[in-house]
């Protein structure tokens, strides 16, 4: 039987063997948001790199290959009753992914985002190299920069991750709030309580939802969202509502939040002609995928004199700030509903360079992901534009799995350049990956 140690030997022939143009990673899922311009690519198969290598309940950790898909990474956990500290909230998500990009989700104000969950990890060099980077070791450099750098300094190929225990089920509380300031208020007030999850939802200027979680050994019923009942319309109509770990971890996967209305997936007769199996973020993703190659949407839209803009983001705000960023995105995007995920650091000693969150600070994660129909034209990006623009002046952070607009002196005004370059100088001298500005904006 193949090992880890086989399919890392071969990868690194594989890479030796097709020098030349840039590498493209070749893989099944892809959780990012934004397209690539055309050109040569040599094509790296890293599909194989998904398995869960080890458990250690005790030593409270888990090692998996970085093409782990966080669905299989969770059924191995919780057969060992602990789950990773943060896991994010589709199952097609790689846990490598997810440490050269940003994953958040509702124990985040706890644990941080992912990479402040991760004790070490293996990369693959563009020379062909791997190295061990860990926070104490000489390639601490190397750990505290490779987040949010969307592998233009290489790929994760194994992710030690810490986990927390488990118990039966979550007990969730849905709050309703009218006023945005009492919300956000309330949101950070949760944050410094007990709880074992935090987040929420924005329907409306007058309508948010907050929800708090914590593990319990025993509930009265458990719900169930993965077929005919759908997760977050429950929050405006209950209070209190009970969950199984495995399907809280994953409420939010059948409907991709709530985007499975573009598919017309939560109208009932489509809901039970596609079955329970078609209903998650996979799915969704092939048939995105797809409407994007043939822009089916996009004729319907030119035939009904509407200008349509992807408007696909996650953006982390201060906490003091959100209200002011609400007011904003409601008057000039107006996408509903918001997602809302508080997160804040466990370490406030630790930086990381290239994801510039002060780690004293509260932040609140904003995800909204549709299409903004305007009857006028714009120039491509607007919306985007807007965002980017608040997103800075309110000191905040913008991910980068989907478009950007930025202009270089923009971009790494933002992101630490010269951190970056000296990244870039010790571990890809040879500039075999493109650079961040390159990949993430120029689509390269």
């Amino acid at each position: 039987m193949e090992t880890y140690a086989d399919r890392k030997n071969r990868l690194v022939r594989d890479l030796a063997a097709t020098a030349g143009a840039p590498p493209r990673l070749c893989k099944d899922t892809s959780n990012l948001f934004r397209d690539r311009a055309p050109g040569p690519r040599r094509r790296l198969d890293v599909r194989a790199f998904n398995h869960v290598l080890a458990v250690d309940r005790e030593a409270g950790w888990v090692d998996a290959e970085g093409m782990t898909p966080y669905a299989a990474l969770t059924e191995a956990t919780l057969a060992h009753g602990v789950m990773v500290c943060v896991v994010p909230q589709l199952k097609s998500i790689t846990i490598g992914g997810a440490v050269a990009g940003v994953g958040i989700e509702s124990s985040s104000f706890r644990h941080g985002l992912v990479h402040e969950s991760i004790e070490e990890f293996e990369v693959l060099l563009g020379d062909g190299s791997v190295v061990l980077a860990r926070p104490d070791n000489e390639h601490a450099d190397l750990f505290f920069g490779f987040p949010n750098t969307y592998g233009t300094l290489g790929y994760a190929l194994r992710v030690r991750a810490k986990t927390v225990p488990v118990r039966p089920f979550v007990r969730l509380t849905h709050v309703r709030h009218t006023d945005p300031r009492a919300y956000f208020a309330e949101l950070e007030r949760a944050c410094g309580t007990d709880a074992d999850f935090v987040d929420g939802v924005v329907f409306g200027p007058a309508e948010q939802v907050l929800t708090v979680g914590r593990f319990v050994d025993e509930a009265p019923y458990a719900s169930d969202y993965t077929y005919e009942r759908i997760y977050y319309r429950s929050l405006r109509t209950r209070t209190e509502d009970y969950l199984g770990v495995h399907d809280y971890i994953w409420r939010w996967d059948t409907d991709w939040f709530w985007c499975s209305k573009n598919l017309h997936a939560q109208n009932p007769i489509v809901r039970r002609l596609l079955g329970r199996k078609r209903l998650n973020s996979v799915f969704y993703t092939k048939v995105m995928r797809w409407n994007a190659r043939v822009g089916l949407t996009r004729r319907i839209d030119r035939m009904l004199g509407k200008h349509p803009e992807s408007v696909i983001q996650d953006v982390d705000i201060p906490i003091e700030r959100a209200p002011e960023f609400l007011e904003f995105f409601l008057r000039e995007i107006g996408i509903l509903p918001v997602w809302i995920c508080p997160f804040r650091s466990p370490d406030a000693g630790r930086r990381w360079p290239l994801f510039p969150a002060d780690p004293r600070k509260l932040y609140v994660n904003f995800g909204f992901w549709d299409v903004v129909r305007p009857d006028e034209p714009h120039p491509p990006g607007h919306f985007n534009r807007l965002v980017e623009r608040k997103v800075h002046e309110l000191a905040g952070i913008k991910s980068l799995y989907s478009d950007a607009y930025f202009t270089p002196d923009e971009f790494w005004a933002s992101y630490d350049r010269a951190a970056y370059e000296a990244l870039k100088a010790r571990y890809d001298p040879n500039r075999v990956f493109k650079d961040l500005y390159e990949k993430t904006v120029l689509k390269q």
